[in-house]
């Protein structure tokens, strides 16, 4: 029987309330990306991902206006409401003002919230860069605020380069009490042997943190195509360092449609895992989602 899954990475979206869909073309990480300057609502997902064994999937925020970081969570718990789906929220908020509670106090009133994320991610790649500097990551403002998700049990979605993961580090050990999630697997860039080194050096520094969970998704971002074997070699390296009970499948959906279908992309990650047994296959498509993200 195909194991139930939890796509612990997926985004919907109208074009209206997203700044980066309404502007300009501009270079970013993820190649050209035309084909998703439009709605893309929970009906189309729930169409994609037909047939795939996914049962319940966890919303990450998608860079609304910083002011509207409240209308986005309203929005898509309106929408679970409606549709039943998503089962959680990862929303936004701001790490880098003086107090996040404000922020925090506006956002947990909503059932679904689990967590945060704010991209800390920046490269020497112009394109890459999200964070305003590489080491942003221990900001004292992020830091502290950071620090104060523990007493609303909410999680952070942590989005960094392998450059970058030694300074993640610091962030992650110093909350000992609060989930962290490394976005997309730490962010392969090329399978060059200096840059894999890098990666697989950069998961190690992580290997050590029990609160340290990773996705693996979003392992198309760079090169722009559904490629099994890349997906194989960071899952096989991912479980080696971080344990199949540290991982979780995500879709990345609608920015890995750009170039395949989630049929595909979920086949090519359950061939990956599947050479590691049941039991890496239970915890990368439900357990660890379901006990980071406690979906509903």
């Amino acid at each position: 029987m195909m194991q139930k899954a939890i796509d612990a990475h997926f985004h919907i979206w109208r074009q209206k309330d997203q700044p980066w869909l309404v502007g300009p073309m501009v270079p970013r990480i993820f190649g050209p990306y035309e084909p998703i300057r439009r709605d893309y609502p929970i009906e189309e997902f729930l169409a994609d991902q037909q047939g795939s064994g996914v049962e319940k999937a966890v919303y990450v925020q998608t860079n609304w206006a910083k002011e509207d970081f409240e209308t986005e969570v309203a929005f898509l718990q309106k929408t679970a409401d409606e549709t039943g789906w998503p089962h959680a929220i990862v929303g936004y908020a701001d790490m880098t003002v003086d107090d996040i509670r404000p922020q925090i106090d506006r956002l947990i009133k909503y059932p679904l919230l689990r967590g945060v994320r704010m991209q800390l991610h920046w490269h020497e790649t112009p394109a890459f860069r999200f964070a305003a500097a590489p080491d942003q990551v221990i900001d004292p403002k992020v830091r502290a605020n950071v620090a104060r998700l523990k007493d609303y049990g909410l999680s952070f979605d942590l989005q960094l380069f392998p450059a970058q993961m030694k300074d993640g580090l610091t962030l992650v050990g110093e909350n000992p009490e609060t989930n962290f999630i490394l976005t997309h697997a730490g962010m392969l860039t090329d399978t060059s042997d200096e840059t894999t080194e890098a990666w697989k050096a950069g998961l190690r520094t992580f290997s050590a943190a029990p609160n340290l969970y990773a996705k693996l998704s979003g392992l198309g971002t760079f090169v722009h195509r559904n490629d099994p074997a890349l997906i194989a070699y960071i899952v096989d390296n991912a479980i080696d360092v971080l344990s199949s009970n540290h991982l979780m499948f995500g879709s990345n959906f609608p920015i890995e449609k750009l170039w395949t279908s989630h049929a595909e992309l979920i086949k090519a990650h359950r061939e990956a895992v599947a050479k590691h047994g049941v039991a890496a296959e239970a915890d990368i498509f439900w357990k660890t989602a379901e006990k980071v993200y406690r979906p509903v």
